[in-house]
C-alpha cells in the first residue's frame, strides 16, 4: 500500500534517556518552545510526560533497525495523517534504516501541517471533533516491511529453464500447462489501498470506557494549532503482518495533575537550617 515517507528524515542519533526505547523504534516528545526532550516517568507500567499548557510539541520517532518500518502515529486516539479515529492499519510514516523524523502536527496535505500544542481538553482537536474519550495519550504502531519470498512456482520455472529445450510440440504443451503469472502481493496491496492516505475507521472497542474520566478543566489535550510547512511524499510499503510488530504508548498531562495522581513523586522539602520544633511529640529512639 502507499504510505507517507517523511521528508524530515535525518541520520540516526543516540536517544536521550527521556525517550522510550522500544525494540524497533524510540519515541520521544520534544517541547518545541524550549527545545528540550520531555523526561518520562514510569508509573504502573506506563510512561508519562508532563506537558506545558500552550507549548508546541513534536513526536520524535527513531528507527532502530536496519530495514524500513512504517510507523502509524495516533494522538488522542486520532490518526495524525488522516484525522480518522485511529486504527493500526491506517496510513503512517515510513522510515528508512536507522533514520528518524519529528512529526510536528496534524497533516493537512503533502506540504503543510497544523501544529501539535498542549491545550485544555475541551480545546483539543479530538474533543472538538466529538472524540474526547482518548485524549491524553500518544501511540505509535510499528510495522516491519514484508520481504520478497521464494515461491515454488519460480523454482519450477528456473528448473525448466535450466533443462534442455524440449521438442516444439512438447514445449507448447508445457507452456500451456504453466501456471499463470499474477501480480505480486505488493502490487495487489497497492491497487487495493489508496491514491491518498487510506484506512477504515473501526468502531470503539470499549477500552476507552475503562480509562479514568479526565478533568476537562485541568487535563491536557492536543490542539489543532497554526499551520506551517512540512513536506512529505508517497511511497509503497507492504506490511509483514496485519498486526503491529510493536506498540509504543506515552501518556501525558500537566505536571500538576501528574503529581496529584502520584505519577510524579512530590519532592520532600529539605530544611536548609536545623529547625527547633520539627515535631510535636517525642519519638522512641531507634534500636
Amino acid at each position: 500500500m502507499k504510505s507517507l515517507l517523511a521528508v524530515l528524515v535525518t541520520a540516526a542519533f543516540s536517544c536521550s534517556s527521556a525517550a522510550r526505547a522500544g525494540n524497533l523504534v524510540d519515541v520521544g516528545v520534544i517541547d518545541r518552545d524550549t527545545g528540550s526532550t520531555l523526561p518520562t516517568h514510569m508509573h504502573n507500567g506506563k510512561l508519562y510526560i508532563a506537558g506545558a499548557p500552550g507549548h508546541r510539541y513534536a513526536v520524535r520517532i527513531v528507527n532502530r533497525t536496519g530495514a524500513r518500518v512504517m510507523t502509524v502515529l495516533s494522538v488522542d486516539g486520532v490518526n495524525a495523517i488522516t484525522g480518522q479515529t485511529a486504527d493500526t492499519y491506517q496510513s503512517g510514516y515510513v522510515l528508512d534504516a536507522y533514520q528518524s523524523t519529528e512529526v510536528d502536527g496534524w497533516r493537512k496535505d503533502m506540504s503543510e501541517i497544523a501544529q501539535f500544542n498542549f491545550t485544555a481538553l475541551e480545546n483539543s482537536y479530538a474533543a472538538r471533533t466529538g472524540r474526547p474519550n482518548n485524549v491524553g495519550v500518544i501511540g505509535v504502531a510499528v510495522f516491519r516491511e514484508k520481504q520478497p519470498v521464494w515461491r515454488e512456482r519460480d523454482e519450477k520455472i528456473a528448473a525448466r529453464e535450466a533443462a534442455p529445450a524440449p521438442p516444439a510440440a512438447a514445449a507448447d504443451a508445457a507452456s500451456a500447462q504453466a501456471p499463470a503469472t499474477t501480480a505480486s502481493g505488493a502490487a495487489q496491496a497497492a491497487a487495493k489501498s489508496m491514491s491518498a492516505p487510506a484506512g477504515g475507521v473501526r468502531a470503539d472497542n470499549g477500552l476507552a470506557a475503562a480509562r479514568p474520566t479526565p478533568k476537562p478543566e485541568e487535563s491536557l489535550g492536543t490542539g489543532h494549532g497554526a499551520r506551517e510547512s512540512s513536506h512529505a511524499s508517497y511511497t509503497s510499503f507492504e506490511r509483514e503482518s496485519s498486526r503491529p510488530n510493536e506498540l509504543v504508548s506515552v501518556w501525558y498531562d500537566s505536571y500538576r495533575n501528574l503529581v496529584a495522581r502520584g505519577v510524579i513523586p512530590t519532592p520532600r522539602p529539605i530544611a536548609i537550617e536545623p529547625q527547633p520544633f520539627p515535631n510535636q511529640f517525642v519519638p522512641d529512639p531507634a534500636g
